[in-house]
């Protein structure tokens, strides 16, 4: 009676089910299509320069794949259980697994419970759509079966345990021991192994930070899953059964929340490399499974942000600085603060900002004066106030004064320099040539406009950028060779082909001598001028100070032999006057320069104290007012000129005769002026 009934039982269950059966396998007598799995979404991960990850970059899906070599049978094993006991026997499909689902799903009239093999799981997550119905299920199973002729029972393991959803926003097996325990996917436990098999059928519903009753009676039920196999004894799985839940995901890999990581995310987007166009570009970062190397030194931010935190005083946010490092022999940025906080304030002030360089400006001019044969000890006269023909612009004539209205005097280029003389660099810029001196900053490394027209152009007015002021110093700190400063070593594929790897040969844009003599004048600025805040206890040390006009911008631009550093200091914002900031005026001098200091004096501890090279002789100085007289001797420093004979001056077109020394006489030609606005004093 009994089998008659179960007989009867199951010729009508088998009656109910016949139309899902034929439909079923109707479906699967079409030729078996070509089954392709597509690479996965993968994160892109940048490194700094000691190995360590800065920061990943990934879409929807943050995964890492790990082959299945590192995958620890803890989880193969437990996964397996859960999901798929017979995977290393069947073909693709599970028929005693479906048929047993087709029979359960009966009343439900669809599908209620799965039977997917784990290569079905992995046709579904690849290839189609997540609906329910025995239309699906019968593609499902002919292109698992189709699968399982082309991949190996390792291959298809391997792809879905990096494929398959976690929950909270993990995808993979390394990301979800990453979110969950803040670990590597190799160091996971049968307890956490269970937790992570348990998840795979609902992950939200069986999320164990905000369903941790769900998730314990879920863990419970894969325990003992592999208690039947024999994998685990009951006690072991007891001791696991009591082991608290993960309460809270896990920040293992930051995302990018840094100017200098934003910079190189920004880099990478345009890097044609990475693909033609915008959208492969992004493909390639956020799901391409990029490994980035940069040059970004953690030890040099820490640092950098110390110093810069330390020493700017409290203004209740109204000023920040921002600061660039880099190394003179290659160029490479080893630190970055790019403004108040990246949280705050996305603008990066070091490499976007475009501020006012003040008399840091003055740098260009002293190198494009040597450049043209000028030696340190050559008069110019630093008197103020001082005159220029202007003809169209404003104001005409152009008239400029020293810091502080000072008096001024005439004196060497040294001593011009140390004392930041703003009539005697704007008489040098003259006798030079604007254009000259733009040249020469262009070609170490200034990007921003440059108006060769603009009488004021030698002591700051026309606006540069941190970076290109670091990059700037870091020229003559190189013996004249310029390294365009640059953050990204090196892009490889996930497969670890190179895709980019840096390599610009430096290129000499002012000669050795011409080097070397600006850094014994900026090293003395540092141990006698206007930098003297700036001075290292354990290295050597060059620079010059810049103060834009009304205190709107300050600068300190250094180096050493071995690091060259721009700081500014300003308001984000706007150029907001700093004349009570800390009970000061600020200058380049103060807040700048011993930001700059405090960043340097600790980044060169360990090094040996190392001097700047040694010059080669120069003749004896000359004045400027007879400069082309060289058998004239050269006036005693401080001292009025003499009045040498006036001598006829024929300038060309777009040029007027031009009094350098104002002595009266003109000696040279002058471009004439654009309108301007007036410049800093």
């Amino acid at each position: 009676m009994v089998l008659a009934l179960g007989a009867g039982g199951l010729a009508l269950t088998t009656v109910a089910i016949a139309p899902q059966v034929g439909e079923f396998f109707t479906a699967g007598s079409v030729e078996a299509p070509e089954v392709n799995l597509r690479p996965l979404a993968e994160r892109s991960i940048a490194y700094a320069d000691n190995g360590t990850v800065m920061a990943t970059f990934h879409a929807a899906e943050n995964r890492q794949e790990v082959p299945l070599r590192r995958i620890p049978r803890t989880v193969r094993r437990t996964i397996l259980a859960v999901e798929d006991e017979d995977f290393f026997q069947h073909n693709g499909v599970n028929l005693r697994a479906t048929m047993r689902a087709l029979f359960e799903n009966v009343s439900s009239g669809g599908i209620a419970q799965g039977g997917s093999t784990i290569t079905q799981q992995l046709i579904k997550l690849s290839l189609l759509s997540p609906r329910q119905d025995l239309n699906r299920k019968a593609r499902e199973a002919i292109l698992a079966i189709e699968l399982e002729k082309t991949m190996s029972k390792r291959e298809i393991l391997e792809r879905y345990l990096n494929q398959v959803y976690f929950g909270g926003g993990a995808y993979g097996v390394q990301a979800a021991a990453e979110i969950y325990w803040g670990q590597n996917i190799d160091q996971l436990d049968w307890g956490q192994a269970a937790l992570l098999a348990s998840l795979i059928q609902n992950p939200v519903a069986y999320d164990p930070v905000l369903e941790p009753d769900v998730a314990r009676e879920r863990r419970r039920v894969a325990l003992d899953r592999i208690v039947e196999l024999g994998y685990i004894t009951q006690e072991e799985a007891d001791f696991y059964d009591i082991a608290p839940l993960p309460q809270a995901r896990i920040d293992v890999l930051p995302e990018p929340n840094d100017y200098f990581v934003e910079e190189v995310k920004q880099q990478l987007l345009d890097m044609e490399e990475l693909g033609a166009t915008p959208t492969e570009r992004y493909n390639a970062l956020f799901k391409g499974g990029l490994r980035i190397e940069t040059t970004f030194s953690p030890e040099a931010q820490f640092l950098a942000l110390s110093a810069r935190n330390n020493v700017l005083p409290d203004t209740g946010g109204q000023f920040t600085a921002a600061l660039v490092a880099v190394t003179p022999q290659t160029g490479a940025v080893r630190a970055m603060v790019g403004g108040p906080g990246f949280d705050r304030y996305r603008y990066n002030l070091a490499t976007q900002g475009s501020r006012q360089p003040g008399s840091s400006f003055k740098i260009f001019v002293l190198a494009a004066a040597l450049e043209a044969g000028l030696v340190p000890d050559d008069i110019v006269n630093g008197t103020g106030p001082c005159s220029f023909p202007n003809p169209g612009g404003y104001p005409d004539p152009y008239v400029a004064n020293n810091y502080a209205d000072g008096g001024g005097s005439n004196g060497t280029i040294t001593s011009a320099t140390t004392a930041s003389s703003n009539c005697g660099f704007l008489r040098l810029g003259q006798f030079v040539g604007l254009d000259r001196v733009v040249a020469l900053a262009r070609a170490m490394g200034v990007t921003t406009e440059l108006d060769a027209r603009n009488l004021s152009l030698p002591i700051g007015s026309e606006e540069v950028h941190p970076i290109d002021m670091a990059g700037a110093a870091a020229v003559l700190a190189n013996g004249g060779v310029r390294h365009r400063p640059y953050i990204i070593e090196s892009v490889t594929d996930r497969d670890g082909n190179v895709i980019y790897q840096h390599d610009a040969p430096g290129r000499q844009v002012v000669s050795e001598q011409t080097a070397c003599l600006a850094t014994q004048i900026l090293e003395a600025n540092v141990q006698g001028g206007t930098g003297t805040a700036a001075a290292l206890p354990n290295m050597a040390a060059a620079g010059k100070t810049g103060t834009a006009q009304n205190w709107g911008d300050a600068w300190f631009v250094g180096y050493t032999p071995f690091l060259a550093t721009a700081v500014w200091m300003g308001n984000a914002e706007a150029r907001v006057p700093m004349t009570s900031v800390g009970g000061i005026s600020v200058t380049g001098g103060s807040y700048p320069a011993e930001i700059w200091r405090a960043f340097n004096e600790p980044a060169h501890n360990g090094l040996t104290y190392t001097d700047f090279p040694t010059c080669d002789p120069t003749r004896a100085g000359r004045s400027l007012a007879n400069f082309f007289e060289p058998d004239a001797e050269a006036p005693t420093t401080d001292q009025p000129t003499s009045t040498p004979t006036p001598a006829a001056v024929t300038c060309p077109a777009g040029y007027l005769p031009g009094d350098l020394d104002g002595d009266g006489n003109a000696e040279s030609c002058v471009p004439v002026a654009t309108p301007t606005t007036a410049p800093p004093a």
